[in-house]
């Protein structure tokens, strides 16, 4: 990578670990999908990975005081149970997939029916979420608008809902490291200077959103988390379709 583009990065994850500090999410959406257009899917996963390891553990760090150790616990049996399925066939998805499924499931979330509303406390829950949130994680990059959905229908304050969802994602991107960097057989490496410019990146980034996030009300964190997450799906849904059909309208 040229200097510039490395800069330009850095300041791409500043602006999206500013806004995942915010909200918890949605900065790892918006991240991942730049990625995917400029990097091949294993090189992105890497960089991505490195990123989101950085932002939502330092993240973790601030808000250490409000995590929900259960629900983290719980989660984690299910990613486990996730990289022991997906070793198995090391899949790896084309970008318009990718894309696709970034965009569909925060809906298919959505649709859950009221009488199972997400309990993160849950072990059946949680275990399942943990499964098909590692799934996603290791198809497109992110579980972020699955296990949003997941700790907002839960009785969770807003600080409550960043700080254990960073502790979920830190080992989330971890496992996704160790799938991208070492166990499919088109394992990707990553550049030493860009690794230090993402963690700093990450984490300055983090750190300048925790003002902001105790200055907004429950209220005010649900509503525009929704809502960011709704764009940013719709987006993704649109620009997977277009690279999938691309090829068809040419011809």
């Amino acid at each position: 990578m040229t200097p510039l583009l490395i800069a330009a990065l850095g300041l791409l994850m500043v602006a999206t670990a500013f806004l995942s500090g915010i909200f918890g999410m949605a900065g790892g959406l918006i991240l991942i999908g730049v990625l995917l257009t400029i990097l091949p899917l294993p090189s992105a996963m890497v960089l991505h990975a490195v990123t989101q390891m950085a932002s939502n553990g330092w993240r973790a760090f601030l808000w250490r005081a409000h995590i929900r150790w259960r629900p983290v616990a719980i989660y984690l049996i299910g990613c486990g149970l996730a990289l022991g399925a997906w070793s198995i066939t090391r899949y790896v998805p084309d970008k318009p997939i990718a894309l696709l499924l970034l965009g569909i499931t925060p809906f298919m979330a959505r649709m859950t029916p009221a009488s199972i509303k997400p309990n993160p406390d849950s072990i059946a829950q949680g275990s399942f979420y943990g499964f098909i949130c590692m799934g996603l994680m290791l198809m497109t990059g992110v579980s972020g608008p699955l296990m949003d959905t997941f700790f907002l229908g839960g009785n969770f304050n807003r600080k409550e809902v960043v700080a254990t969802k960073a502790a979920c994602q830190v080992a989330s991107h971890f496992v996704k490291l160790v799938y991208f960097g070492g166990i499919i057989d088109q394992a990707a490496s990553l550049d030493p200077v860009l690794a230090v410019v993402a963690v700093a990146a990450s984490m300055l980034g983090t750190t300048l959103a925790r003002r902001l996030l105790e200055a907004m009300s429950d209220v005010q964190f649900r509503t525009w988390a929704n809502r960011l997450i709704t764009t940013i799906a719709c987006y993704y849904i649109g620009y997977g379709s277009w690279l999938l059909l691309s090829p068809y309208l040419k011809a």
